[in-house]
């Protein structure tokens, strides 16, 4: 056989193949789908079976929510016709109630317009009562006027005035009554309270004084610092406000002036001057600014350690600098700021004892006497001056007024107000605080002991303790012990309005009385 013989027959045999091939795989798809549509119709089968079942389940289940949803419905009409039933027969008992009332308020109101008719009734006799009475006390008071001869106002007057004799007697027997009982209790408190501050407060025994004297290391400085035709001494008063007063007094120059800080700066600037040796007008003036502008620091500094020793916070830097010119102002040789700094301190403690602020207590003790560091420059009461110098720095209307009624220029309306003052008269008052000049104190006192002599019925006076207190013996049959009471309160408010004191002064009215007899033999 050839070659192509072979091509032939070996192309007939791969026909041959594939069509075989061919026919298994036609045969092998055919029993496949076969098979997948058995498998589908039981899967169908089955599917319709599981639908059935889910179906009655679903009835099944739809049946008994409807039987329960049923049975709920049945129980919620149950309660709900019970409820309206309960509601009914409330309901019923209510009308039944207001019926009752209706009918007891009908009755009520019968006997209402029976009581009225008998009231009117009564009524009318009673007015015809009075006519009566009226005609026959009219002709008993005519009678009255013919027995006693007299007419009926006189009778009033006596009468009025024997009733005004006893209320003022029981009145001031009441009076006595409720000021022991409360002065007992007030003064136990008080005391306690007192003695509890003063035994916490340690302070200097006796207070600075502003110094007004300069010394010289002799005479001969006098003329120096007068110099040529006067000219230093004008150019000292000059520039610092100061009057300087150069007399036969030994090595000594006088500095008079109203205004403590001027004339601190006048007196540092002499002693500057004297120590210097040159003393002429262009180094007068450069002195006086360089010991202003030291004594300016001086102040801004003891106004900052004032209120750093009290503990109070925040106020003005102008209001501090005003509190640090106290440093160099006395009232009656005592030095204002170390008093306010002891009545900060006071009124600290005092508070603290009663349960009060604290620090608003110590803040209105420190600034009580502010206008006493400008009094010489505004007019009135350094009280009113301290108090409008607070407002326009900013401090609170509570402190205002504590600084404005520390002596009662304007009415205390606080206990702040009554600390402030209790803790300034207890620094002014203490040993060793204040000094007065003998004349003013023999004055004082001679003139505590004509105000109570001025007045009815007191024999003698004597002002003790240095003027802090005034015992007045009255005569026991003129002033009675309620009448005591009285003149006690005369006193101290002629004392108040007339005279000019620090601390306070008691006033204690002694009235005895004395039955005397003499036996003869």
């Amino acid at each position: 056989m050839d070659e192509i013989s072979w091509i032939f027959f070996g192309v007939a045999g791969f026909s041959a193949g594939l069509l075989l091939a061919y026919i298994f795989r036609a045969k092998l798809a055919a029993n496949k789908l076969k098979i997948a549509d058995m498998d589908a119709a039981r899967i169908i089968e089955v599917a319709e079976r599981s639908a059935e079942t889910l179906l009655k389940e679903s009835e099944l289940e739809a049946k008994d929510r409807l039987l329960k949803m049923k049975s709920d419905f049945d129980a919620e009409t149950r309660e709900t016709r019970s409820e309206l039933k309960n509601q009914e027969r409330r309901i019923v008992r209510k009308i039944e109630g207001f019926d009752k009332k209706q009918e007891s308020l009908e009755s009520r109101e019968k006997e209402t317009l029976n009581r009225e008719k008998q009231l009117d009734l009564r009524e009318s006799e009673l007015h015809n009562n009075e006519t009566k009475c009226a005609d026959q006390m009219l002709e008993q008071k005519k009678q009255l006027e013919k027995i006693s001869g007299l007419t009926s106002e006189q009778a009033k007057d006596l009468l009025i005035h024997a009733m005004e004799n006893e209320a003022r007697h029981e009145g001031a027997r009441l009076i006595k009554r409720i000021e022991s009982e409360s002065k007992e209790l007030a003064d136990k408190n008080a005391k306690k309270i007192l003695a509890t501050a003063i035994q916490r407060y340690s302070g200097d025994f006796v207070a600075e004084r502003t110094v007004s004297v300069v010394p010289l290391p002799s005479d001969e400085m006098k003329g120096r610092i007068i110099g040529r035709e006067g000219r230093n001494i004008r150019a000292l008063e000059a520039a610092t406000g100061i009057d300087l007063i150069i007399d036969d007094t030994p090595e000594a120059v006088i500095l008079s002036g109203f205004n403590p800080v001027r004339r601190e700066v006048a007196r540092l600037s002499l002693l500057k001057l004297i120590a210097d040796g040159r003393i002429h007008p262009a180094r007068i003036e450069d002195i006086v600014k360089s010991v202003t502008e030291e004594v300016d620091l001086t102040i801004k500094e003891a106004g900052e350690q004032a209120t750093f020793d009290v503990g109070v916070h925040g106020i003005n830097p102008e209001l501090i600098k005003v509190l640090g010119r106290l440093k160099f102002r006395t009232s009656y040789a005592q030095n204002v700021l170390q008093h306010s700094i002891e009545v900060g301190f006071l009124c600290g403690i005092m508070a603290s004892e009663l349960g009060l602020n604290t620090k608003l207590a110590k803040r209105m003790g420190l600034l009580h006497d502010i206008g006493k560091a400008i009094d010489h420059e505004v007019e009135g009461p350094h009280a009113v001056i301290g108090s409008n110098l607070a407002k326009k720095y900013g401090e609170s209307s509570k402190v205002v007024q504590a600084i404005a009624a520390h002596h009662e220029d304007v009415p205390p309306n606080s206990v702040y107000d009554f600390l402030v003052q209790a803790a300034d008269g207890l620094s002014g008052a203490r040993p060793g605080a204040r000094k007065e000049l003998l004349e003013n104190y023999v004055k004082r006192l001679e003139d505590l002991e004509e105000i109570a002599t001025s007045f009815k019925g007191v024999s003698n006076s004597y002002a003790i303790q240095a003027g802090r207190e005034l015992r007045v013996i009255v005569e026991g049959e003129n002033i009675s012990d309620e009448e005591a009471v009285f003149l006690s309160r005369d006193i101290v408010k002629k004392i108040e309005e007339t005279l000019t004191f620090p601390g306070q002064i008691k006033v204690v009215v002694i009235r005895e009385t004395r039955a005397i007899e003499f036996a003869n033999k």
